[in-house]
């Protein structure tokens, strides 16, 4: 048996025991487990699984409890099914993992004040959505009909508010900073808003690791993958960027099937095609003009 295979085998069955218990287990009892240093287990579980065993410990009860609340399960049932000792420690981490509190994502955002509008693009119209903490949606489609049916279904519950353009400085913002990267306008880009999207540590490894593609480029999900130090994680990266819902922020379109083929993608292969086009002869308009200066 190689030294791998055997870390291998520790690693899973570190991964059984954080899924298994009840509460975390410190780093040193795994550890122990697993016959490697705390360090040692450490590095290797988040090369591994994209999180420390902590952070997978929580993921993991945040996932079983979103599942219980989405069908239907009172939120007291809902939280203590999921393992988690007491509310308020849903609470604690609810903003960054769930996105709000339980009570208002079993209720299809409830109490959420979403403003959002919509602007014409070479790729169809673009929806662009903000809470008061950030943006929380932007989406492509044929039609703003289509747009903000979809909003309405990700958000049932909400207050949604559609402003004008120019009226809204976070969706401005967000709209110009599209358009700048994109090279639909000259105008410089503005700083990015904040982000009001639920996701699990793992989705937020993949999503930053996806804004570190260049425009132009694409990858695999299996060379992002091995990036990342997870070779076998291409299946759970490929449903980390199926969750995006942020259209052309977090670049989901730069990944691409092991063979090379555009794959799918949320809002249309052919935008996907077009949009990869577009960024493949903008970047070598540049590098025309870097050759010639």
């Amino acid at each position: 048996m190689t030294a791998r295979s055997a870390t291998e085998i520790a690693l899973e069955h570190v991964r059984l025991l954080v899924e298994r218990a009840d509460e975390a287990p410190t780093l040193q009892v795994l550890a122990d487990a697993a016959r490697l240093s705390p360090t040692h287990l450490q590095r290797a579980f988040r090369r591994r699984y994209g999180m420390s065993p902590a952070e997978y410990h929580r993921a993991r009860r945040f996932d079983q409890l979103k599942a219980a609340l989405r069908t239907g399960s009172a939120v007291t049932d809902a939280v203590y099914d999921a393992g988690f000792g007491s509310g308020s420690r849903v609470y604690e981490h609810s903003d960054r993992l769930l996105g709000m509190t339980p009570a208002s994502y079993r209720a299809g955002g409830a109490g959420a004040d979403i403003r959002y509008t919509t602007t014409d693009t070479p790729l169809g119209r673009l929806l662009v959505a903000t809470t008061v903490r950030g943006i929380c949606s932007v989406t492509l489609g044929d039609d703003d009909a289509e747009l903000e049916t979809r909003l309405a279904a990700e958000f049932p519950q909400a207050t949604r508010q559609r402003v004008d353009a120019g009226r809204e400085e976070w969706l401005d913002a967000v709209i110009a900073r599209i358009a700048s990267e994109l090279g639909w306008n000259d105008a410089e880009a503005p700083a990015l808003p904040p982000l009001d999207v639920a996701a699990t540590a793992f989705q937020w490894r993949v999503w930053e690791a996806l804004t570190r593609i260049p425009s132009g480029a694409t990858k695999s999900y299996g060379e992002l993958a091995a990036e990342l130090g997870m070779p076998k994680a291409a299946r759970a990266i490929g449903r980390a960027c199926g969750s995006n819902r942020l259209a052309l922020i977090v670049p989901c379109h730069r990944i691409v099937r092991e063979d090379g083929s555009l794959g799918g993608w949320r809002w249309g292969v052919e935008r996907k095609r077009e949009l990869l086009a577009s960024e493949q002869c903008d970047e070598h308009r540049q590098a025309r003009r870097k050759a010639v200066a």
